[in-house]
């Protein structure tokens, strides 16, 4: 059954179709931070309905899954911990201490530790998440916003807002081996597959620093739109998608060359990007218009404006990559998106399933899904 609904940018259509059916053992949930809440929702994605509501810290803010164990860490940046969530239960089974005002947390791919980079006391907790203890505290520069583990869990790069510069930390020996600076204002980070680069967005100075982890050096300093807040990569490591909060716009750039290949508007206030697992489509979120873009990245252009909640930020895909969900941070709910192949009375490929009420302030959004009782591979 179809139901048409009279959108802000459109007809809607609510379409009641089956849900994902993958055995009685399979579970598959999204995880949100609900900052002025103090707690978690967790959204069944069988069934697309609030499961349940986690109490945890205070102010939580990052999230991260465990892409080895069914756990779930909350950063909890107004009481200065982690909270760690058993996914299987759904229930908080541990809290560890970290340093002041933390906002992010990246977990190792071999699921063992967890990094958090300490706003508030210049420097990065290490996690061991088998001890579920801290088993380091590194120094590094003023403000650091993130700490994101390389691939092959060797290097940690860290961004320091508060002295534009980014440190690199060497995982296996516990220290940092390099400080390099960058741009003004550097904040967000991702890092090759390849483990070859890491490329840090700076906000202050509309550029995207490209950094060579084998010499710690940088490679380049690229001018994207104003104000860059989010990079999304390609799985496939070959592009890298920035938004550009202040610019409306999205700039996308070539990985290998360290070129800027592009710069297309996309919606106001573009916060957030996602990739597909296909490598085809780019998701934004723009926070000023309320406003999901689709982007086909093979042919070059925007496909699709999506209206959904209040102020969208965080963006998460299903398992299946068949349902987008986006967080509304002003609106306190999760727009769930879901793409199929267009039909005569649902000409495009994307429609409205639901909309679900979460708590006050979300903050972020992460999917996990696995088989109950047994980790993933």
């Amino acid at each position: 059954m179809v139901t048409p609904i009279l959108g802000a940018l459109g007809w809607w259509y609510f379409s009641e179709r089956p849900l994902p059916d993958n055995g009685p053992a399979y579970r598959e949930y999204a995880y949100i931070t609900n900052g002025k809440s103090n707690t978690v929702s967790v959204i069944d994605l069988r069934s697309f309905e609030l499961a349940k509501t986690i109490k945890v810290g205070n102010e939580p803010t990052g999230l991260a899954a465990n892409s080895k164990r069914n756990e779930i860490y909350v950063v909890n940046t107004g009481s200065d911990n982690i909270s760690v969530i058993n996914a299987e239960q759904n229930a908080v089974v541990a809290i560890v201490g970290v340093h002041g005002k933390p906002y992010f947390i990246d977990v190792s791919g071999d699921g063992k530790r967890a990094y958090v980079a300490n706003s508030g006391s210049n420097n990065v907790s290490v996690i061991d998440l088998d001890k579920r203890i801290a088993i380091g505290i590194l120094r590094v520069g003023l403000s650091p916003g993130l700490a994101r583990a390389s691939p092959d869990g060797a290097t940690v790069v860290v961004s320091n807002r508060g002295d534009n510069t980014v440190s690199l930390i060497d995982a296996a020996q516990l220290k940092v081996r390099s400080t390099v600076p960058v741009c003004q204002q550097p904040e967000d980070i991702v890092i090759l597959p390849d483990n070859s680069k890491a490329f840090v967005a700076c906000a202050g100075s509309s550029q995207v620093a490209s950094i060579d982890l084998k010499s710690d050096k940088v490679l380049a300093l690229l001018d994207v739109g104003k104000t860059p807040v989010h990079l999304a990569l390609k799985p496939d490591g070959g592009e890298l998608m920035v938004s550009n909060f202040d610019s409306d716009s999205i700039s996308i750039i070539e990985t290998t060359t360290n070129e800027v290949s592009g710069s297309y508007l996309i919606g106001t206030n573009p916060a957030h990007g996602l990739v597909s697992a296909d490598n085809s489509r780019l998701y934004v979120s723009n926070f000023g218009s309320s406003t999901v873009s689709v982007y086909d990245i093979d042919v070059g252009k925007m496909i699709a404006s999506l209206p959904v909640g209040s102020h969208p930020d965080g963006l998460a895909l299903s398992q299946s990559q068949n349902y987008l969900l986006i967080l509304d941070s002003a609106s306190g709910d999760v727009t769930v998106i879901q793409k199929r192949k267009a039909r005569k009375l649902e000409p495009t490929e994307y429609s409205l399933l639901t909309m679900i009420p979460v708590g006050v302030q979300p903050n972020d959004i992460v999917v996990k899904s696995f088989v109950a009782g047994k980790l993933e591979k």
